[in-house]
């Protein structure tokens, strides 16, 4: 099993270590920094240093729901979600909701790692200085931890590709139901946190979100609040819009119930989710969906990245 420790109680292995019987190896990592380097033990007791690598087969087998993992220096933070079984979609009484949320349907997803957050720019450069990406995240020093943004859906598919290679398992984007599935988190509100503007919002962000869903509007991008989901996910509503796997569909008369993407029929365009800080509150639903195709790019796109979990 991975567990994962702050940085004190690491550094505390390390003395005990010197004066014990070996330690069983374990990561640490903590939030919004880079990747924190494992530590293990030897059988002659001596503590060897190690970057993050790829769960084992019975490492992976142990994950329980919201345990943390990253398998490379420059993979994105991952979080176990559960799985479960959830009505996709939106009724024609949600504040907001349009034709192509419908009809509401059951979907089952299976359980599956999730991106903590959104790409970040460093780690989106981190494929493109491996050759695996072309289109270079322009971010500041204190922005590297930020999203990437202008990301189209080829690029995107390009990285999940490349960290595939590089971490030697299956990485990948989220099928639209699974996107949708992680927001909702078990809730059944119009956003995880209900119906109505987030509470975690500071009051001069909030002063910008009129309650009226139908007519919010925003131009605050640091108003996306950052409070986890209760499956443990950060910005999965307005920071930026997510590309999932499927192509797009006007509605969901024949859509998938297992949790697949659905990639049958006219792949021109491809789906959006999230929302951005930009745009109406409306959009940023849990049920909420958008279509975009080739050839545009615009700052909002990102991606979040699924890692594919044995049951």
């Amino acid at each position: 099993m991975v567990r994962f420790i702050d940085r004190p109680l690491a550094l505390l292995a390390l003395l005990v270590a010197g004066f014990s019987a070996p330690l069983a190896s374990a990561q640490t990592m903590q939030q919004g920094s880079q990747p924190i380097l494992a530590l293990a033990s030897s059988d002659s007791s001596v503590l060897d240093m190690r970057l993050p690598k790829p769960l084992s087969w019975s490492e992976e087998a142990a994950l329980r729901p919201t345990d943390r993992f990253r398998e490379c220096l420059h993979c994105p933070e991952m979080v176990v979600v559960p799985d479960g079984r959830f009505t996709m979609g939106a009724s024609a009484s949600e504040p907001g909701s349009t034709e192509d949320e419908r009809p509401q349907h059951q979907v089952r997803v299976q359980r599956l790692g999730v991106g903590r957050s959104p790409v970040t720019c460093d780690e989106w450069n981190a494929c493109v200085n491996a050759k695996g990406c072309s289109h270079r995240a322009e971010a500041a020093a204190d922005q590297a931890r930020d999203s990437v943004t202008g990301v189209l859906w080829e690029e995107a598919r390009d990285y999940v590709q490349w960290l595939s290679r590089t971490s030697g398992r299956t990485y990948r984007l989220l099928s639209e139901a699974e996107r949708e599935y992680v927001t909702r988190a078990d809730t059944t509100t119009a956003f995880w946190w209900g119906d109505g503007v987030d509470p975690h919002l500071t009051e001069a962000m909030a002063a910008d979100l009129i309650a009226d869903i139908g007519i919010a509007m925003t131009s605050v991008i640091s108003a996306t609040p950052r409070t986890a989901n209760p499956f443990g996910l950060y910005e999965v509503h307005g920071s930026v819009y997510d590309w999932v796997e499927d192509c797009w569909h006007d509605n969901y008369v024949g859509a998938p119930t297992d949790g697949s993407a659905w990639v049958t029929g006219d792949c021109k365009g491809r789906v959006l989710r999230g929302g951005a800080a930009s745009r109406s509150l409306q959009t940023r639903r849990s049920a909420a969906r958008m279509w975009f195709g080739p050839p545009n790019r615009m700052s909002y796109m990102s991606l979040r990245v699924a890692r594919t979990l044995g049951p």
